[in-house]
């Protein structure tokens, strides 16, 4: 694979670090735990988006567009890198805001959306949940294109071939620190939400012939619809970077055990994961990805489904602003154990 090939912004110097997490670890009985620092990515409070937008933006500078239009969630880590990979290009921003969960939306909440308009949001649309998001993406793109703007739309998530790219790289990222580290990983667990994370680690690893597998938590979706799209984006995210051997479908996996009552909604096990990462490692999760995915990890192991003596490398997916539009929910949690 020849990643040089495709026009690309940089938002991040250098690889993202990875560290043990031996506290949690011992807590656990094992496996070794390891987290690879995504959070800490280039823009406005890291996160992995930031290596989709290295791929996106470029292409919309390539397309002569003068502003972008994205969609995400109420509390959406997407719309926030992108807003900031915007100012920083000097493009305008349009966000499409889905109130997933209805009356979520406030005009005045904190988290993610203080910083929309911190950063200078040059306009928002809030529409109601199950909205055809592409289709309210495109309304507001021939609004703007008859005012004589010229925008670009990047879809949820940044989640395309082209944005998966950025995580085809991260894969080749990674396999290259771990041949420096001398770190051999068993297996990489990550969330999967919109699927450009997921689905381009999965087309990395196989392109390489590294063989690492990935499993992803579900954050959203039912495992059988999130591991059909997962492998429609990988495959098509190889295809576009030249990797010549098909996909297998088993190198596919998904856990949806994790959700809970749906996207962006708390459970439990995420209150915990939060918690014993933040006091255990002084590393901050998010409710909504992160919070559930690290739930996720921490049930398989209970579960046995990895063993004492594998080595197992969680992907931080960033997120952590949006905790500040949770803080009631832990405030009650601490209140209930104290």
């Amino acid at each position: 694979m020849n990643l040089a090939q495709f026009p690309r912004r940089r938002y991040t110097t250098g690889s993202t670090p990875i560290q043990p997490l031996n506290r949690l670890s011992d807590l656990l009985g094992g496996p070794s735990l390891y987290i690879k620092r995504d959070d800490m990515l280039g823009l406005a409070g890291g996160g992995n988006k930031a290596r989709k937008l290295e791929f996106l933006m470029a292409d919309a500078i390539a397309q002569g567009a003068d502003m972008v239009i994205t969609c995400g969630a109420v509390q959406s880590n997407h719309c926030r890198l992108t807003l900031a990979a915007a100012v920083q290009e000097g493009l305008q921003c349009h966000l499409v805001i889905e109130e997933r969960v209805p009356g979520s939306y406030r005009p005045d909440a904190s988290g993610n959306n203080f910083l929309f308009h911190l950063m200078g949001v040059d306009g928002m649309t809030v529409v109601p949940p199950d909205t055809n998001m592409m289709l309210a993406m495109q309304e507001v793109a021939e609004r703007l294109s008859r005012q004589g703007r010229r925008p670009y739309i990047i879809p949820g998530g940044g989640s395309n071939a082209i944005g998966a790219t950025g995580y085809i790289a991260c894969a080749d990222e990674l396999e290259s620190q771990l041949f420096d580290e001398a770190l051999n990983i068993d297996t990489v667990v990550c969330a999967s939400g919109s699927g450009g994370t997921h689905a381009g680690l999965v087309a990395g690893f196989h392109g390489s012939n590294s063989r690492i597998p990935v499993v992803g938590i579900n954050v959203r979706f039912p495992k059988e619809q999130q591991e059909d799209t997962i492998y429609r984006l990988a495959s098509e995210a190889a295809d576009r970077v030249g990797v010549l051997s098909v996909i297998p479908r088993e190198n596919v996996v998904c856990f949806d055990e994790y959700v809970g009552p749906g996207y962006s909604l708390p459970t439990s096990e995420m209150v915990e994961a939060v918690n014993l990462v933040a006091r255990l490692e002084g590393i901050l999760l998010d409710p909504v990805y992160t919070g559930k995915a690290m739930a996720g990890l921490i049930g398989l192991i209970r579960q046995g489904y990895f063993t004492k003596s594998q080595r197992v490398l969680f992907l931080h997916t960033g997120g952590w602003p949006a905790l500040f539009a949770y803080t009631d929910l832990f405030y009650a949690d601490w209140a209930r154990n104290q």
